[in-house]
């Protein structure tokens, strides 16, 4: 469910003042209409720089989200923004990472920037996990799994994002092919399986258009897919069909229904062989 959204200028005077210590006064902030964990996200400018925002209350119920991205911001060089600062003041636990250039990630067919990320992935597989708490995948999709037996294929020591929403992917057009995209929102990293990203990524595929074998064509870019075994991708396809009806039926509006869409389409696909 989404978090509700405040202004920047909603804050107490205590913490918009302890941003302030950092960025210098604040010239323009433009809020966010995307994002789905944060309670504050804006992007700041002022005379010294310019910064992405994002911020809960200390006391809000999914404020370890915002623990686990300021843990994990070290170890991500190369595939997010920078953390460079953060304010825990007046209730409230703020992150200023660097404010990227660049737009959301195209997921149709043919986009130019499906190759980016596809390298991005590729990357991602080959970053160490830090040695920092996260949740694991097997223990994500318990209750989605058709049986207690999938759960083995999930299972891994990978760092994982699991949330390939194409708004989670910038596309810098002027930077290296090699390393146009970066991805954000880390609330969702989880260890598991070195393949499951680009199976996430393959239902946003889907949802974007594609057909199954297309968005599988795409997940091929990745190594781990690659060697993947394919009861245990058929397995995820149907896990996450089960958790995208839940998801859809809980808050059903257009962006979940058609995610839940695509996961059935892809587990139709998998069954039918």
């Amino acid at each position: 469910m989404a978090t509700t959204r405040i202004g920047l200028d909603q804050l107490p005077a205590a913490a918009r003042a302890a941003v302030e210590q950092r960025t210098g006064p604040l010239l323009t902030v433009t809020e966010s209409a995307h994002g789905f964990n944060s309670e504050v996200a804006a992007r700041v400018t002022s005379a010294t720089g310019t910064w992405h925002v994002k911020g809960l209350r200390t006391d809000h119920p999914r404020a370890w989200t915002q623990r686990r991205e300021a843990a994990l911001a070290p170890f991500l060089t190369g595939l997010a923004p920078a953390l460079r600062w953060r304010v825990e003041t007046a209730g409230w636990d703020l992150l200023g990472f660097e404010a990227l250039d660049g737009c959301h990630a195209d997921y149709s067919p043919g986009s130019p920037d499906l190759p980016a990320v596809a390298a991005l992935l590729r990357r991602l597989g080959t970053t160490p996990r830090p040695d920092i708490e996260l949740r694991r995948a097997e223990q994500r999709l318990e209750q989605y799994a058709t049986t207690p037996d999938d759960l083995h294929f999930f299972a891994g020591d990978r760092l994982l994002h699991t949330d390939l929403n194409n708004t989670n992917v910038l596309v810098n057009d002027r930077a290296p092919q090699a390393d146009r995209a970066r991805i954000v929102d880390w609330a969702w990293a989880t260890r598991g399986a070195a393949w499951l990203d680009a199976g996430y990524w393959i239902i946003w595929l889907i949802a974007f258009g594609h057909t199954s074998p297309s968005a599988e064509h795409w997940a091929s870019e990745i190594p781990a897919w690659r060697v993947a075994p394919a009861e245990g991708i058929t397995a995820f396809a149907s896990a996450n069909h089960t958790l995208w009806n839940e998801i859809s039926a809980a808050d059903p509006n257009p962006w979940t229904r058609r995610l839940a869409k695509a996961a059935s389409v892809w587990r139709e696909h998998r069954r039918s062989g």
